[in-house]
């Protein structure tokens, strides 16, 4: 039992000092129970957002308690407010032709989707309950393609994922691993300019970012998975560049701040894993609070998706992403002075 305990006792205390495995086993689990706890806090019951083009008389007779569960806004632009339907700042569209009402929803979130469609049903029965059996009868109509998938929407967001993280790793990893191996000391005191040591950087995170592109696409839009790019995709490689210098300068801060390859490891993910939750890769923010929402404003990631989303799958236009194109070199230009102002040759 003696042996015992004082095994127990020294690998506990080699646990707690080991900074990274605390953090990732008990700080890392707890930021993100913090994260989903405000995203979702009291989200039990979110509004379904319905734009009303025309007279509905389903929606001119709700009863007070349904107005608890939808929001409905009047408009008398149609093809405006598919367009919002189309690229999710409203939840659906309902109009009424004759005896028929006709739901325009999107594919882009299936929750959303069957959500919006089971209330405006319930609305629809209860109407035909109240009156005469059988009146109203409810057409539901995309607003996309019957051909879009769920895909469509999750290939921007889990690409714009993964170059955010191949960018960071890349970056701080290689700058930690170099200091620590005297490999920038020797390339300090070489004829090799500061210049060139950049230039080969960002050409490698770039080159890698694009074969991530080009990976992913190719398996995406396979039969099997069924992607379908719009005809302006291409205009993504514009995005995909910029987003890689964001978070090239992300990974030379976290590598310029990081001693060990661990502590490098850990800046990273602490970095760039809360952007895709915060970015809309997994699920969108509309449940959150307004003041988180308004920081994932803030976060290049979520600039990044956005922007991909509009070209690759919503068939908007070039000129579409230049606020995004604008706001990521920004927060490159930024980020890439913090690091230059951080940047060291040597361990200190």
């Amino acid at each position: 039992m003696t042996s015992l305990s004082s095994l127990s006792r020294a690998m506990l205390l080699g646990f707690l000092r080991d900074k990274t495995a605390l953090f990732f086993t008990v700080l890392f689990p707890l930021m993100f129970l913090m994260i989903f706890g405000v995203i979702f806090q009291g989200s039990s019951a979110p509004k379904t957002e319905i734009l009303q083009v025309g007279a509905v008389e389903i929606l001119d007779s709700l009863p007070a308690e349904a107005k608890g569960i939808i929001q409905v806004t009047k408009s008398t632009d149609l093809n405006k407010g598919l367009e919002d339907v189309r690229k999710g700042d409203v939840d659906a569209l309902i109009r009424q032709e004759n005896n028929q009402i006709v739901l325009h929803y999107s594919q882009a979130d299936q929750v959303r989707a069957g959500t919006v469609r089971s209330i405006v049903d319930s609305f629809v029965q209860r109407a035909n309950l109240a009156g005469q059996p059988g009146r109203f009868q409810l057409r539901p109509e995309q607003v996309e393609d019957k051909s879009l998938k769920a895909i469509q929407f999750f290939t921007p967001g889990i690409l714009g994922w993964a170059i955010a993280t191949g960018a960071t790793f890349g970056a701080a990893m290689t700058l930690v691993s170099w200091r620590q191996k005297k490999i920038l000391r020797r390339l300090r005191l070489s004829p090799v300019r500061t210049t060139t040591i950049v230039s080969a950087r960002v050409g490698v995170s770039i080159g890698v970012a694009l074969l991530q592109t080009a990976l992913f696409l190719g398996v995406a839009t396979l039969p099997f998975f069924g992607l379908q790019l719009a005809s302006s995709w291409w205009a993504s490689i514009f995005l995909i560049i910029a987003g890689t210098l964001a978070f090239l300068a992300v990974g030379l801060v976290a590598g310029a701040v990081s001693k060990t390859p661990e502590g490098a490891s850990g800046i990273a993910n602490l970095l760039v894993l809360p952007m895709a939750f915060l970015g809309g890769t997994f699920f969108p923010l509309d449940d959150a609070p307004g003041w988180m929402q308004a920081v994932a404003n803030f976060l290049p990631l979520s600039h990044l998706t956005e922007g991909m989303q509009d070209v690759m799958v919503r068939g908007l236009g070039v000129t579409s992403i230049l606020p995004e194109l604008g706001i990521l070199l920004g927060f490159s230009v930024v980020v890439s002075l913090l690091a230059v102002k951080l940047f060291t040759w040597d361990d200190v």
